[in-house]
């Protein structure tokens, strides 16, 4: 290989690192001389920002220890590039910047946003003659991504949620019955609600789970949440209730917009927050109803100290399969995992590697399969067990310093 080059876009993961230490591994052995880490993504490498990874990760150590850093250890961004057809400023700019450095693979590791640059480079790429590879590698806590099994990122946000929403639940079942609250527990998913969704599996023999779980793939029933909170109340018991921050109601709305204007992030996505105060404020005002908000807002995508060791290595290998990919000569495409079975009792969870053509993945959703959802519209079915329970599995050790794990930090990053 000749030289390479990695960046990082969109929001951070637990396990988002460990596809970098993948990759900078697997191209080392392939024989790559530099392998260049972009300081904030696309953005940072406009400006020329970039840096030889090996400063950082010739010492093996410090891979290990990259695998167990959570965030984006080069810095990430949102930054949209334009239309070829409209500003071919930009892509001039790189190509240029990539043919200096003797580049000629490069890999994304984000989400639908970052396989959007994959696909517009890789494209621009092949039109103009260009003999580079272009490689997608997937990372979205969200698992929207289309084609793939599931996304890395995704177990380890969903071990930490199902593990706070049990400790939640614990917390919350302590308290006096003669004056119970609902708690409502908001948690990240804009169109699709599978980080909602793995709140369900905290259900056990110890653990009661959640009493409703409201998803954005079922428009939201205002009269029907109402209803079940009062019919929950007359129990005298506490309880607690998940939501997804994008739940619309039929008529398109977001439940946070009736608190008010929501704003849009540069790739015209509206921010969601503060669904769980809206639904809170009417079970108070209108029911009499004590209530409490918890949004667990970044520490989703942050806890690395509960990290899943299923999605830690998956993550890794996607890095892997990402360079492997580019030394076959195959650009414009997304690494993706699939899985071999049923997880069953029988058939033991099975996972393996390819890779898809990136324009049937830039900008598609996959959301949670709506017969995943119970009939009354407030659960997950055991489909979704089956499907998620094998990718929060394993834990990881972090490395502790004074009592407290340590993260690798790339200063020019920060």
């Amino acid at each position: 290989m000749n030289n390479v080059i990695i960046g990082q876009s969109g929001g951070p993961t637990a396990a988002i690192n460990a596809s970098v230490a993948g990759a900078y591994v697997k191209a080392k052995e392939l024989g790559a001389n530099k392998v260049f880490g972009m300081i904030h993504g696309i953005e940072g490498l406009l400006q020329g920002e970039f840096i030889d990874l090996d400063k950082y990760l010739s010492d093996p150590t410090n891979v290990e220890l990259l695998k167990r850093t959570p965030a984006s250890v080069l810095g990430t961004c949102r930054y949209k590039l334009p239309e070829a057809s409209v500003d071919n400023s930009v892509y001039k700019q790189i190509f240029e910047i990539l043919d200096k450095y003797n580049i000629d693979s490069f890999f994304y590791i984000g989400g639908n946003d970052s396989m959007d640059t994959i696909m517009k480079l890789s494209d621009y790429s092949s039109s103009h003659g260009y003999d580079k590879q272009f490689i997608g590698i997937p990372k979205t806590i969200d698992n929207d991504l289309p084609i793939t099994d599931h996304c890395p990122g995704f177990g380890s946000s969903a071990k930490y949620i199902a593990t706070s929403v049990k400790e939640l639940i614990r917390d919350n079942q302590a308290s006096d019955p003669r004056n119970p609250a609902i708690v409502i527990v908001e948690i990240m998913g804009r169109n699709a609600g599978w980080l909602a969704a793995a709140a369900s599996l905290c259900t056990s023999d110890d653990c009661s789970g959640p009493d409703a779980i409201y998803l954005p793939e079922i428009p939201f029933d205002m009269d029907d949440f109402m209803n079940y909170a009062k019919e929950l109340s007359k129990g005298h018991k506490p309880a607690l209730i998940v939501i997804s921050e994008g739940i619309k109601l039929a008529d398109g709305r977001y439940v946070c917009e009736l608190n008010g204007n929501v704003e849009t992030d540069t790739f015209g996505h509206k921010q969601m927050s503060a669904a769980s105060r809206v639904l809170a404020d009417k079970l108070t005002n209108e029911l009499g109803l004590r209530t409490r908000t918890v949004e667990l807002s970044t520490l989703q995508r942050s806890a690395a100290h509960t990290s899943s060791l299923t999605d830690v290595k998956e993550a890794y290998q996607c890095g892997v399969q990402a360079v492997i990919a580019a030394n076959e000569k195959k650009t414009g495409k997304m690494v993706i995992m699939k899985r071999m079975m049923e997880n069953t009792a029988d058939y033991p969870y099975i996972c393996v590697y390819d890779t898809y053509d990136i324009h049937a993945i830039a900008n598609f959703e996959k959301k949670v399969p709506v017969e995943w959802i119970t009939d009354n519209k407030r659960g997950l079915t055991q489909s979704f067990e089956h499907y998620a329970r094998p990718l929060i599995c394993g834990e990881v050790m972090p490395i502790m310093s004074g009592g407290l794990p340590r993260h690798l930090i790339i200063p020019e990053a920060l």
